[in-house]
C-alpha cells in the first residue's frame, strides 16, 4: 500500500474503505461478510475507514467488526456529523456521544460536518459555539482532526475552504466532475493551504463502470495497457499528488484485492500522453449521451436569483446518463440544503447567464426543461420541509 500525509506527517493509505456499501442482508448489514472484507484490507495496508451518523446501521457495524478484529489502534476512523438535523449544541454533543458509542471507541481519527453547503450555515454553526466545541474535543483526544464534506460549486467550496483552520476535506471528484463539483480548482485549492483531500465517487458510485456508453467500453478494450474501466479512473486521481486518499464502497473480496492491487502499482505524476487521451476519449463518448452542452465553465454565473446554472445542468445530463433517481438525489444535495435555495425553478427568465454563454446554450429554456425534471412532487416537499425546519444548518 502506498501512503499520502495528512497536516501532521501521519500516512493516511491511498485507498481508503468506504464502509457506507457494506452488503446488506435481511434488512441488515451482513457483518461476517464484511469483516471477511476488511479483514484483507486491512492486511493490505487500508487505515482510513469511512462512515456517518446517517448511513443505517453503519457505524454500529463498523464498530463491532473493529471490536471482532481487534485493530482499533491500527485504524483512523472517519464519520460524520449531520449537522443539518441539530439545532444546539447539546444536541451535537449527545450525537457525538452517541457514535462513539457506535464505533466503540473514545475517539474519533477523521470528524467531518457532514455535507456542508455554504459559510451561512458554518457561520450558524458558530454562533451555536461549534468551534469551542471542537476546541474542547480536541483537547480532550476526542477527535483528532477536524473537516468537511462537499457537495456543490468550486466557488463556495473555496470560500468554505478559508473561514476555519480545517485539517482536512471531503470532495466528490472523479473524470467525469473535473470541472463541477469542488472540482479540480477546489482540489488544488484546498492542496495549496495543505488540507489533505479525500475523494468520494470517484467512479461516480459505479456509474463509470456499469453505464459507461458501449463506445467507451470499445475504446477500453482496445487500449494498451489492458486495464479495467475501474482501474483507470483510479488511476486518474492517484495520478495526482493533490489527492491524498480515495474512497471504494468494497463489497467483495475481489473488489478489495483488484483495488489493493491497483494502489499499490500506480504512481503519482506516471500518466502517460496516451493514458490522458484515452480519458478524453472516454469523456467524449459519455458526453455525446448529455443532454446539455455545459461544460461547467461558469461564465453564467452568479444568477440573480441563485440558480446554480452549471450543477442543475450536471444533475439534469445525469438524470438521462446515469438514472433519474440518483440524479434527483444529488440535485436536492446540491440546491436546497442550503440556506438560499438554488434550484432551477427560481429562473425569472432574464436572460443575463444566455448573454455570458461560451456555449450559446438556451439557458433559460433548458432550465425550465431541468425544473420540470429534476423538481417533482417529493422535491417541493422536501424544500418545504428544509424551509420549515431550517435543515440547512
Amino acid at each position: 500500500m502506498q501512503y499520502r500525509k495528512n497536516k501532521t506527517g501521519e500516512d493516511i493509505s491511498l485507498l481508503g474503505y468506504g464502509c457506507m456499501r457494506f452488503t446488506r442482508k435481511n434488512g441488515g448489514i451482513d457483518i461476517d461478510k464484511a469483516e471477511k472484507e476488511v479483514r484483507i484490507a486491512l492486511e493490505g495496508g487500508v487505515n482510513y475507514f469511512d462512515t456517518a451518523y446517517v448511513y443505517p446501521g453503519n457505524e454500529a457495524a463498523v464498530g463491532e467488526i473493529i471490536q471482532r478484529i481487534g485493530c482499533r489502534d491500527q485504524i483512523q476512523i472517519a464519520t460524520k456529523l449531520p449537522h443539518y438535523l441539530i439545532k444546539s449544541m447539546d444536541g451535537i454533543e449527545k450525537m457525538f456521544e452517541e457514535q462513539l458509542r457506535r464505533l466503540r471507541t473514545d475517539h474519533i481519527d477523521y470528524y467531518l460536518m457532514h455535507m456542508l453547503t455554504d459559510v451561512e450555515t458554518w457561520d450558524k454553526l458558530k454562533k451555536l459555539g461549534i468551534e469551542k466545541w471542537i476546541a474542547d474535543k480536541k483537547k480532550a483526544g476526542k477527535i483528532r482532526h477536524i473537516g468537511f464534506s462537499y457537495h456543490g460549486h468550486t466557488d463556495m467550496f473555496c470560500r468554505l475552504i478559508d473561514v476555519y483552520d480545517w485539517d482536512f476535506t471531503q470532495i466528490q471528484y472523479n473524470y467525469m466532475d473535473e470541472h463541477s463539483q469542488a472540482g479540480r480548482r477546489g482540489l488544488h485549492c484546498a492542496a495549496g493551504k495543505g488540507i489533505p483531500v479525500i475523494i468520494m465517487e470517484g467512479l461516480r458510485g459505479g456509474k463509470l463502470v456499469d453505464l459507461l456508453p458501449e463506445s467507451a467500453k470499445k475504446l477500453i478494450a482496445e487500449h494498451e495497457p489492458k486495464r479495467s474501466a475501474a482501474e483507470w479512473a483510479f488511476r486518474w486521481l492517484y495520478d495526482q499528488p493533490e489527492v491524498t486518499c480515495v474512497l471504494s464502497g468494497m463489497n467483495s473480496e475481489e473488489m478489495v484485492r483488484e483495488n489493493l492491487r491497483i494502489a499499490e502499482e500506480t504512481k503519482a505524476e506516471s500518466f502517460t500522453e496516451e493514458d490522458f487521451a484515452l480519458i478524453e476519449a472516454i469523456k467524449k463518448e459519455i458526453q455525446k449521451t448529455i443532454k446539455v452542452g455545459c461544460t461547467g465553465c461558469g461564465y453564467c454565473m452568479p444568477c440573480p436569483q441563485g440558480v446554480d446554472i452549471p450543477e442543475t445542468f450536471r444533475c439534469y445530463n445525469n438524470y438521462y446518463a446515469e438514472g433519474k433517481s440518483a440524479a434527483k438525489r444529488e440535485y436536492m444535495q446540491c440546491t436546497i440544503f442550503r440556506k438560499q435555495h438554488s434550484n432551477a425553478s427560481n429562473c425569472i427568465r432574464c436572460g443575463k447567464c444566455e448573454t455570458h454563454c461560451p456555449q450559446q446554450i438556451a439557458i433559460r429554456d433548458e432550465l425550465k426543461e431541468a425544473a420540470s425534471r429534476l423538481e417533482d412532487a417529493k422535491f417541493s416537499i422536501a424544500r418545504k420541509a428544509i424551509r420549515l425546519l431550517k435543515l440547512w444548518g
